[in-house]
């Protein structure tokens, strides 16, 4: 299990948070998400063989938020 911590822009409200939690948590082998509005961060928690880190990143990209 990894854990990775993503620097997103564009998140902005609750709005979002569940955007990203619901996509991103929808990947196989990914077994949490966590949006930070403040620290503009999403921290998820994935099989790495399941799930790449770029395909995470795609998948936040996809829903309208910019991966810095």
């Amino acid at each position: 299990m990894a854990k990775s911590i993503i620097n997103v822009d564009g998140m902005a409200c609750e709005h979002c948070v569940k955007a990203i939690q619901t996509a991103v948590g929808a990947l196989s082998g990914v077994s949490s998400v966590a949006v930070d509005l403040e620290k503009k961060t999403v921290t998820v928690e994935h099989v790495p063989e399941a799930t790449s880190l770029d395909t995470i990143k795609n998948e936040i990209e996809d829903q309208g938020y910019e991966v810095l």
